[in-house]
């Protein structure tokens, strides 16, 4: 019997092969898994004197070197014990299973595990984003079994036991002492024990797409991170699921900069606005507002309209809308425009320049 075969590895096989192959080997032919089957459980014994010796260095090397394919074992006096380790990893050595002679093996089920989130990005416009909305994502997620309802388990025939006709222990002796521990075909229960759920393998889970619906709060920003509760992958054997969250990524404004809750906005002011004073219209995400310029206003000085930003997608107070001016200069078309140019030039230019 080549030991290598009994796994499916190549000879080279590094160890981390090893353990993958025992695992899903042991899932298969375990004798819990296919109870009263007994070329599942010698092949399972095959299985498990393969991994032992390939995973010892010294074993192995022998073995390679020409040696014998029968495990080293020697006979411990506890033959006739179950060492298949319910609720343990199915990788567990003969270390790890013997513990299960001495704990409460109550049930024997694997703990429900909590389902894994999922994420998704989307893309909304500007004014999506400072206003709300709701959209429909399309998301492909674990959800619980319909055959089984996410119990992983077909029902259990009625009846008893075979194995413990019904009392739901099974007793062993070993010289003056007696033994008794849970049944391992009924797992203490006496009555036949429940297959694996066959469309989703044990699971409690199969893959199904729908339409999730994403409410999105005014004021989201880029890089924010919503969470819609449970709506990611079904937890196992009946865990509470996942979550789905969404990334967002807001798409550029021609007109408004975000910054925080403040927004941004440049807006073109005529010499004689910004010289002499003037009231302009600035656009705001509402519409329009008046600003008040006043006489002698700078190019590039700011004005802030309050609480004309964006809603803070954390609550409280909304942002401010900073105007920023640039000074516009005029398409001269006539020889009037000119002159007056010129005059305006002879009259303040020295004034300007010490203005510096």
């Amino acid at each position: 019997m080549d030991l290598y075969v009994v796994l499916g590895l190549p000879h080279e096989a590094t160890e981390s092969d090893i353990k993958r192959a025992y695992r899903r080997l042991a899932r298969r032919f375990h004798p819990d898994i296919n109870p009263g089957d007994r070329a599942a459980e010698l092949r399972f014994r095959q299985i498990l004197d393969a991994y032992e010796t390939l995973m010892d260095p010294e074993r192995r090397s022998r073995y390679d070197s020409g040696g014998s394919a029968v495990s080293d074992r020697r006979p411990s006096g506890f033959e006739g014990f179950d060492f298949s380790a319910h609720g343990l990893d199915p990788s567990a050595t003969f270390g790890d299973l013997f513990a299960d002679v001495l704990m409460d093996r109550g049930t024997g089920r694997l703990a429900p595990e909590r389902g894994a989130d999922l994420h998704q990005d989307i893309v909304l416009p500007f004014e999506e984003a400072l206003s709300g909305a709701t959209r429909a994502l399309t998301v492909t997620r674990r959800e619980s079994c319909r055959a089984c309802a996410g119990s992983g388990q077909t029902r259990a025939t009625a009846g008893t036991c075979v194995e413990c006709e019904g009392s739901g222990a099974v007793r062993s002796v070993r010289g003056h002492m007696v033994f008794s521990r849970n049944c391992p075909s009924c797992l203490g229960s006496g009555q036949p024990r429940p297959r694996p759920c066959a469309p989703c393998g044990g699971l409690g889970q199969e893959t199904r797409t729908e339409p999730v619906e994403v409410r999105i709060p005014p004021g989201v920003a880029s890089g924010d991170r919503l969470r819609v509760a449970g709506k990611g992958n079904a937890g196992a054997r009946g865990g509470v699921p996942g979550d789905l969250y969404v990334s967002v990524h807001v798409s550029p404004h021609p007109v408004f900069r975000r910054e925080g809750d403040d927004l941004h906005v440049v807006v073109p002011v005529a010499i004689h606005e910004a010289a002499l004073g003037a009231r302009i219209d600035v656009e705001t995400p509402e519409g329009a507002a008046k600003l008040r310029v006043p006489p002698g206003t700078q190019s590039g000085q700011r004005f802030r309209l309050r609480d004309r930003g964006a809603v803070s997608s954390r609550g409280g107070r909304r942002g401010d809308l900073i105007v920023e001016i640039r000074l516009m200069l005029p398409h001269v078309l006539d020889e009037r425009s000119k002159e007056l140019l010129r005059e305006f030039g002879r009259i303040n230019g020295e004034s300007v320049r010490e203005q510096r």
